[in-house]
């Protein structure tokens, strides 16, 4: 199994494909598995790369929490990259992987082509803020005491779950039986150390003004934990384009692969022309003036 060493944790990776590298951060509920569909697509013209987060297995999973944190999870971009001797990357995340990613953009942005950030957000409006700490370490607690099976049920019927299930049970079962096989351990650190721990992203606005990194944002219209930080990022990114697909939850790469492919596609195929430009500055008049 190929493994890449970062901050003495070994990470597993998957890499397929020729061409521009595309790096696939997962999410906290998924891991590299969820990304099969998009490694399909893409290795076509990109070399893919996808690897499990620490925690996850096969990667290494620490029994200690202080190898936990949203800071190691950017790091580990870093490491990764640096292993596999990728000096620039389209960066591909969903949920915890594109807060990383988005993190990594401030962090080390001349590796940056693009940034695609799906799902980004949960619990960054300060109306959300204590109810999301306190989810996260509730569900920490499952994870701990009762198991990753039985985590994976109260996950699979959240609000922003469920749409898959209507939309393909197949897909639906597939996600659910991949994430009673993650470590409980694992699971239940990173919920405390990284999501319950992790500044909201409103704490980066200067950084997010200055940001130049071409970005596509991409949330469902039913993922509404994510909905109006999604807003809140197109208006402070001058770069970043936003697109929001209807009657959608949170894991938008599995419910709607092909969409979410294509519109990918699109938009990696414009930066790379370079007609992928900065908001023009008189479109934020309207807001200037409320």
């Amino acid at each position: 199994m190929p493994y890449a060493l970062s901050n003495g944790i070994k990470l597993y990776y998957e890499e397929v494909g020729n061409g521009f590298p595309i790096i696939f951060v997962h999410e906290f509920g998924s891991d590299l598995r969820e990304w099969e569909q998009q490694l399909r697509y893409f290795s076509r013209d990109y070399r893919c790369v996808a690897f499990n987060a620490r925690g996850y297995t096969p990667s290494e999973v620490s029994e200690n929490p202080e190898d936990y944190g949203y800071e190691f999870s950017v790091d580990d971009i870093f490491n990764l990259m640096k292993n596999l001797k990728i000096n620039q990357a389209h960066i591909v995340g969903l949920s915890m992987g594109a807060y990383a990613s988005l993190i990594f953009g401030i962090k080390y942005s001349e590796m940056v082509a693009s940034l695609v950030i799906a799902g980004v957000g949960s619990g960054a409006m300060p109306k959300d803020r204590k109810s999301f700490i306190n989810m996260a370490n509730d569900l920490a607690d499952i994870f701990e005491k009762e198991g990753s099976a039985q985590a994976a049920k109260i996950i699979g019927n959240s609000g922003s779950r469920l749409q898959l299930l209507r939309k393909d049970p197949r897909a639906y079962k597939q996600f659910l039986d991949h994430l009673e096989e993650h470590s409980a351990t694992g699971s239940s650190l990173t919920m405390r150390q990284y999501q319950a721990l992790r500044p909201s992203l409103i704490d980066f606005e200067e950084e997010f003004i200055k940001m130049d990194i071409p970005t596509l944002l991409m949330v469902g219209d039913e993922d509404e934990l994510c909905l109006d930080i999604n807003i809140y990022l197109k208006r402070k990114i001058k770069t970043s384009g936003l697109w929001i697909y209807p009657q959608t939850g949170h894991a938008i790469n599995l419910e709607e692969p092909s969409q979410f492919n294509s519109v990918i596609s699109m938009f990696l195929s414009k930066v790379e022309r370079g007609s992928w430009k900065e908001r023009l500055p008189e479109s934020f008049k309207d807001i200037n003036n409320n």
